[in-house]
């Protein structure tokens, strides 16, 4: 079975205001999430991609730009089960909103529990990826080899279910999980069971030094403990 690299999007304009986006269109990389998808083509070089499989919002199609511009022939495919979580009516809301909302607390301490109000279920949205995984899984090993390597560019928070499902850990501890924008985690599938080989790289460490949170960005993953819904904005 294939080796999977998972790309967390760069970090984007709504990551550094502090807002969820969601599926709101039009929501594009910021400056450093430009130069950060313009850095993948070296990070990964040298490794043999079968495929890359994206979501289909704007970010990660951006991401994946520099990628498939320095190796002409590789091809995209757009898979709508990568979708971004149907936030509903949190969708486009200020994180520092959303905390105060009694919703949170089970976003947090439940996820298995937590269906957006006019979106979808946390639940919903981690069975619909681990669903296309394993598709393209089978379709890749079908028609490039037990050996072969291929990228999929997601959101956080898909990407964060992922793993969870990879280390079998049930979806109610996948908030233990953190990925930063233009991260990259692989994961090697075999017969038997995965291996998580790399979690959340990003070649860079500051995003692990103490920093107080951005006022109304909603970093909360420091004093409070809570993860930041969406996945967060990474290092500044």
């Amino acid at each position: 079975m294939p080796t999977l690299i998972l790309l967390r999007h760069g970090r984007s304009t709504a990551n550094t205001t502090g807002v969820l986006a969601g599926r709101t269109p039009g929501v594009g990389l910021d400056e450093r999430g430009l130069a950060q998808a313009a850095g993948l083509p070296q990070r990964l070089e040298g490794i043999p991609l079968a495929l890359v499989v994206s979501s289909p919002l704007q970010r990660c199609q951006e991401t994946v730009a520099p990628l498939l511009e320095a190796r002409p022939g590789l091809e995209l495919h757009t898979e709508d089960r990568l979708n971004e979580c149907d936030y509903g009516e949190w969708s486009g809301r200020k994180l520092a909103e959303l905390k105060d909302e009694p919703l949170m607390e089970t976003v947090q301490q439940h996820p298995t529990a937590a269906a957006f109000p006019g979106g979808e279920a946390l639940a919903q949205m981690a069975s619909r990826a681990s669903d296309a995984v394993r598709d393209w899984n089978a379709r890749v090993t079908r028609d490039h080899g037990d050996d072969a390597v291929y990228a999929l560019c997601s959101h956080g928070d898909v990407i964060k279910s992922l793993i969870a499902d990879a280390l079998g850990l049930h979806l109610d501890l996948f908030q233990r999980i953190a990925v930063d924008p233009c991260s990259v985690t692989v994961i090697r599938y075999t017969r038997l069971r995965p291996f998580l080989v790399r979690l959340g790289d990003t070649g860079d460490l500051a995003s692990i030094a103490p920093r107080p949170p951005a006022e109304g960005h909603g970093e909360t993953t420091g004093g409070t403990g809570d993860a930041e819904v969406g996945g967060g904005a990474g290092a500044p």
